[in-house]
C-alpha cells in the first residue's frame, strides 16, 4: 500500500507543477470580455455572502442491511471575494445555525476546484472524526434502537486530485455557473475526459459494523481500510440559459478505476485489487447578470472502495452545497 501512495504523491506533484506554469490569456484591459457565448470580467471583484454544508459519509453494505454512518457536519456562514484567478472566502458555523446531530465531528475539510483555459481541476482533502447513525436509519441497519448509534472513534482521510479536459471551452464556461466571475450568454455544452487519483483510509478503534448486527454483513470485524483509486473518465456538462440571465448547468463524469485495498481485522490483513465505478458531479441553478448574481450549486463526488471480505463495496462520497448571494464591483 505504501508503494501506491508514493506513487500518487508524485502525480499529485507533477499536478500541482502544472497549475503553475504560465497560461496566457485573452483577457485585456477591457472590463469586460465577450466570445459571444460568455463574458469575462478581468477587471471587477466579486464579493459574496454564502452558506456551505459539506457532507461526507460512508455505507458499509451487507447482502440484506446497509449501515450509513453520516457526520455532524455544520451549516457555515461565510463571505468571500474574487479577483482574477484568485479567491479567498471565510466561513463559520455558527450555533444559531446548527443543532447538534450524534455527536462531535472533528477535522478539516478542503476542496479545491479550478479552472484554468481548458481544463477542471478538483483537489479534496477530507479528514473527518465522528460519524453516527441517525435512529431513522436503524431498521435500515438492524440495530434498533431509539437514539442516535454514536462512533465519536471513526475517522474517515481522503486525499486526491481529479482533472479534466473541456473540450470545449470556448463556448462552454464551468466559471460562469460555479463562480459567477464570468456569465454565460448562450446554452452551450462540453464533453469532459481525463482522469482522477485518490487515496485514504477509514479506521475505527472497534469493528466498524457493530457486534449487535454482525451477523448479517460479511465485513465483521474490520476495523481499518486503507485504498487507492487510480483511474480514467469521461462526462459531459452543459449550461441552459434563459431568459437571458437566468441559467441551469449540470455536469456528470463516470469514471472507471482500478482500486487497491487492504483491510484489517486484528492482527490479519486481507489485500484486494479490482476494477471500481466512480462519478463526479456538479450542478448549478441561478440568476447572473453584470452586476448581481443568486445561485446554489453542488460539488461533489462518489467513491467506492473494493472489499475482499464483501461482493459489496464501500461508498464513501463527498461534497459540498452552497448558497451564495454575490455583487460585482469595478476595480
Amino acid at each position: 500500500m505504501k508503494k501506491y501512495q508514493n506513487c500518487f504523491s508524485l502525480i499529485l506533484a507533477l499536478s500541482l507543477l502544472s497549475l503553475i506554469t504560465p497560461v496566457k490569456s485573452k483577457a485585456q484591459s477591457d472590463s469586460t470580455v465577450s466570445n459571444g457565448y460568455y463574458i469575462k470580467y478581468p477587471k471587477k471583484i466579486m464579493v459574496r455572502l454564502y452558506l456551505a454544508q459539506k457532507y461526507a459519509p460512508l455505507t458499509i453494505s451487507g447482502q440484506v442491511r446497509e449501515l450509513n454512518y453520516n457526520t455532524n457536519s455544520k451549516l457555515n456562514l461565510g463571505a468571500g471575494a474574487s479577483y482574477r484567478g484568485v479567491t479567498v472566502n471565510l466561513a463559520y458555523g455558527f450555533g444559531f445555525l446548527n443543532k447538534d446531530r450524534g455527536g462531535k465531528t472533528t477535522g478539516l475539510d478542503l476542496q479545491l476546484n479550478l479552472f484554468p483555459g481548458k481544463w477542471a481541476i478538483d483537489f479534496l482533502g477530507s479528514f473527518r472524526k465522528g460519524y453516527y447513525i441517525a435512529p431513522k436509519n436503524n431498521a435500515a441497519s438492524g440495530l434498533g434502537l431509539v437514539n442516535y448509534y454514536q462512533r465519536p472513534d471513526i475517522r474517515r482521510n481522503i486525499t486526491g486530485i481529479s482533472i479534466f479536459r473541456v473540450a470545449n471551452a470556448e463556448k462552454f464556461s464551468y466559471k460562469a455557473a460555479l463562480t459567477q466571475n464570468e456569465q454565460q450568454l448562450k446554452s452551450a455544452g462540453s464533453v469532459l475526459f481525463g482522469g482522477e487519483a485518490y487515496f485514504g483510509m477509514v479506521k475505527g478503534d472497534s469493528s466498524l459494523v457493530p457486534n449487535k448486527v454482525s451477523s448479517s454483513f460479511e465485513q465483521a470485524g474490520i476495523n481499518k481500510i486503507n485504498f487507492v483509486n487510480i483511474g480514467p473518465g469521461i462526462g459531459y456538462a452543459y449550461t441552459l440559459v434563459f431568459a437571458k440571465q437566468f441559467f441551469l448547468t449540470g455536469s456528470a463524469i463516470g469514471t472507471v478505476d482500478v482500486n487497491f485495498s487492504t483491510e484489517q481485522k486484528s492482527a490479519s490483513k486481507n489485500k484486494q485489487t479490482t476494477l471500481t465505478p466512480g462519478a463526479l458531479y456538479k450542478a448549478a441553478i441561478g440568476y447572473n447578470s453584470s452586476d448581481w448574481s443568486v445561485s446554489a450549486n453542488i460539488i461533489g463526488n462518489a467513491l467506492y472502495v473494493g472489499s475482499e471480505s464483501s461482493t459489496k463495496e464501500y461508498f464513501l462520497p463527498t461534497g459540498t452545497l452552497r448558497f451564495i448571494i454575490a455583487r460585482k464591483f469595478r476595480h
